[in-house]
Formats: structure tokens, sequence, C-alpha cells
């Protein structure tokens, strides 16, 4: 049964809302979003404290959202502030202000917490194998950085090196002078190098970044490299040496230039250079040669945390299962035909365990079958006619998570071919694959449609299937509940690429399903 939460992130930056509803397999469903840009991590940077006029946009930016929140329907409400409230000297006040004003009852975490909330979020977004993985999250107010693996985090820290802090202190021309940006690394560098230190015992293998400045950060690496922005960032990984140079050009340019930049909000041009200086000492100080981006952070750990405490027995705690429950939330918005998909799914995996000899596939390419297959018939939710293309495009266009880049395309191009035809070079799915992944996608190709065709009236008839390659000809022996002559047919009708792809001619030895087939 799902959940609808609201979740209000009162950060050093901008208050965020985010509505969703959770589903019990830990994904979620947006209903809305929304951000108010209000700086507060300035305010604490010059003047310690928030002054009266800032103080009141807050409290008038909450009661906004919060209205918002309730106005969608929002059965539970969790409000969260972070380090610029914490650091505040009227911090406490402006808290209490947001309950008798905005009807907001706010919880300050402190440093150690955000970072654990952050990192629960990354690990049910982006695959950390291997393992362990840092985590950076550059906020206004603090970083927040860590180190751990699919289990949860190992270590971790908050320490004072927002974007919006850092700035006050150290930047006061535009574009930064090079004495500024100098004392501005030497800061970031002795801060950074003892945590750093200390989380090296792990020895991590991968780096993770997350929150608006490094998704900016990144955005901006892509586009100065010419590489193709994708529809959604999550797990998109960006090379040191594009950002370096992305970054060398941000130092000398003025914040009124920076806004022309692809990838940038505006909103964050007079920020963005202190950011950029601070992932620069991480990259350099870590070692690493390229960054992983998690689209999700605090808001949506804070969404985590939430569904934990309030049913815990509703609610799976395995985030190990990333991919499946993706594509599980997917196929459940498309309206999928739940049964025979899962049916398919089963005959599929039963014919590629039955002729690994014959295909030479491994692991992987099961676990991308088994998705595939799950995902074949969503095209359905558009329209019949074309459903095949339809399901491609629903694909394209998910940002299902613990999916990288290359992996969603081949995804795509399988899910797209499930039908009819060959699986031609120049197709527009298939062209954006390797020559190895197109082979791997006309072989996985092949398997799915003989599935898809063991099960064409949709009634499961053909309960489990045994595969035997005898050179020339591969025989499959089913066992049936009914006659099934419909699916016969059908598998006959989806053969041609599978006696393409490997020389062989299909032929079918019927079996009662109360018999053995092994």
């Amino acid at each position: 049964m799902s959940m609808r939460v609201a979740v209000l992130d009162l950060g050093s930056n901008s208050f965020h809302l985010l509505v969703a509803d959770v589903h019990p397999d830990r994904t979620f469903t947006t209903v809305t979003r929304e951000k108010e840009m209000l700086r507060l991590g300035d305010e604490v940077g010059q003047f310690r404290c928030i002054r009266a006029a800032a103080a009141d946009r807050a409290v008038a930016s909450l009661r906004r959202l919060h209205e918002l929140a309730l106005a969608h329907g929002a059965t539970e409400v969790y409000a969260v502030a972070t380090a610029a409230i914490r650091r505040a000297a009227n911090g406490s006040a402006l808290v209490d202000r947001f309950e008798a004003e905005a009807g907001v009852t706010v919880r300050v975490i402190d440093g150690l917490e955000e970072a654990e909330l952050i990192f629960e979020a990354i690990r049910a977004s982006v695959v950390l194998d291997p393992g362990p993985a840092v985590f950076i999250d550059i906020g206004g107010g603090s970083l927040e950085i860590g180190v751990g693996n699919r289990d949860g985090m190992l270590d971790g820290a908050s320490v004072a090196l927002g974007v919006g802090l850092l700035r006050a202190k150290f930047v006061s021309h535009d574009p930064p002078h090079v004495d500024e940006l100098q004392r501005l690394n030497e800061q970031v560098s002795d801060v950074l190098l003892p945590v750093i230190q200390r989380l090296g015992v792990h020895n991590p293998t991968m780096l993770v970044g997350s929150s608006g400045t490094i998704g900016d950060l990144a955005a901006m690496t892509l586009a100065h490299a010419k590489i193709a922005q994708p529809r959604n960032l999550n797990h998109v990984t960006i090379r040191r040496s594009d950002f370096e140079e992305m970054h060398q050009r941000l130092l000398t340019m003025t914040s009124s230039e920076r806004k022309g930049l692809v990838g940038l909000d505006t909103k964050r041009s007079d920020l963005i250079a202190v950011g950029s200086v601070v992932l620069d000492v991480a990259f350099d100080i870590l070692g690493f040669e390229s960054l992983t981006f998690s689209d999700w952070a605090l808001r949506e750990g804070i969404l985590l945390q939430a569904v934990a405490r309030s049913d815990p027995s509703q609610f799976a705690d395995d985030v190990t299962t990333i991919r499946e429950a993706s594509v599980s939330a997917l196929a459940r918005k498309c309206n999928s035909r739940k049964s025979h998909c899962e049916h398919v799914r089963d005959l599929s995996l039963q014919l590629f365990d039955g002729l690994k000899e014959l295909h030479g596939l491994g692991d992987a390419d099961r676990a991308m079958l088994a998705y595939a297959v799950l995902l074949h018939d969503i095209g359905h939710h558009v329209s019949h006619y074309r459903h095949h293309e339809h399901a491609a495009y629903l694909v394209a266009n998910s940002a299902m998570r613990g999916f990288d880049q290359s992996e969603l395309q081949f995804l795509t191009a399988l899910v797209r071919h499930h039908r009819k035809g060959d699986v031609k070079a120049a197709e527009q799915h298939i062209s954006a694959l390797s020559a190895d992944d197109r082979k791997r996608c006309r072989k996985l190709a092949a398997l799915l449609r003989v599935a898809d065709g063991l099960d064409r009236g949709h009634r499961q008839r053909i309960t489990r299937l045994r595969a035997v390659d005898n050179g020339d000809i591969v025989t499959l022996h089913l066992a049936t509940s009914a006659d099934p002559e419909l699916e016969i047919w059908g598998c006959r009708r989806r053969s041609e690429l599978f006696e393409s792809v490997f020389g062989r001619t299909l032929h079918f030895s019927l079996h009662d399903s109360s018999g053995e087939i092994d």
C-alpha cells in the first residue's frame, strides 16, 4: 500500500518541497516538486545570524510550501533544517516562528545525520559496485562527505565548506582574484585533507557526488566536453579531465557570463565558481579520475527515513535491489500486464539457462533479459499500434535508478526489438550501441521473442520449458496445462531471428504439466 509523504528540506541555499507516493518496494512516484532560493547561508556567512527581512521571507516561503503539500494530499509532512539554521545565532527563534506562523514543526539535524541521510538516498539511487564509495555533497552552508557500501555508511563528516559560507569569507571580486582563489584552495585543502585521510582506510573504489551544485557542475562538464546531455543526470559519470577544462574556464568568467553556460541554474551563477574550486580540490586529494552523480540526496533520504519510521514492516530495506525496484515501478506506472510479463520472464530465463553454451552470454545479460521482458509490453499504455516503439520511448525517458547511461541504452534497444524484424545497426536505438552490445542485443532479443510467443494467448498454458541444443535443431520440451496450439503458432511466428542468430531450427516436444521434462 502506497503512502503520500511531503518532505520540506530547509537548506542553506534553498527551501525544497518534495511530495511523493512511496511504494512498498521503496520506489517513489513524484507528485510535485518546488524550490525557493533564499540563500540563508549567505546571511549566516556574513552576519552569523538570519536578519529580520530574510527570516520573514523564510517563514513566508515555508508557509507556501506547506500549503502546497497539503493541497496535493500529503498525509505526512516531514520538515528538516540543516547548516544555515543550525549555525545561525537566532536559528532557534526562527524554528519557533516556523511552528507558530507556518504551522510546521521543523527538526534541526546535525551534520552527521545529514551525511547519513544523503548516503541513504545515494545507495538507493546509484549502484555502488565495486564499493565502497566516497560521496561528497556540496551545499550552501556545509559539505557532507563520507564512505559507504551497499549496506550503509561506514564513516562520514560534515564540514564548514558550503559555497555560501566560503564565498562570503573568501571571495569579494567577480571573477575571483588569483589571491582569493589561492586562499580558498588552501582553506578547502586544510579542512578536507584530514577527513579524506580518515575515510581512506576503507579503500574506496569510486566517487559519487550529489545535490544541486555538483549536479550543475556535472551538466556543465558534459556540455563543455560536447557530450550529449542525457534526459536525467542520475548515474551519469564525468571524467576529471573534462571537468578540469570546464573548471579553468569557469574561474575566468563573471557571474553574468556564467549565466549563459549550458547546465547551470542561473541562480547559482555567483556561487558556482566556489563550488567548482571545492570539487577540484576534492578530486585532487581523493585521486579519482571520474565522478558519478546521484540526483537523489537529502530530501529522498528524509523520505526513506520517514517511511522506515512510520511502518518498517511495510517497506523493504534491501537497497541492493535498486534495478528490480526501478523496473517494477515503471511497469506498475504503465499498467503492465503483470501475469503475462512475469510468466514470459520465467520462460525466457529457462530458455537462457538451457542454451548457455549456444549463446555464450553471462549473468549480467541474464539480468538484462529479465528486465526487458518485464518492460516489453509497457508501450500498450500509449497505444497497441507500434507498442514496441512506445515501450522503448518510455524506457529511454524513465530515468530508472541503478542503470548507467550505456545500460539504459541497451535496455531501450532490447525492449524496442522484442517484437519483429532483425536488429539493424542503422536503427536509432541500435546505432548508439557498440558492436559487441549489438551482438548481445540480437541474441537476447531472439530469446525474448521465442518466450513471448510461447504465451501468445496470455493464458500461461506453457508452464515450463527445457531447451536442448541438438546441433542443427533446438528442441523445446514444453510442459503444458492445456492445448498449446496458439502458443506454438505464436512461437513459430517469432522464431525467425532465433534461427538467424543461432543457426538452429526450433522443434517442439509437448508434455503434460504433471510430467517430467528434465
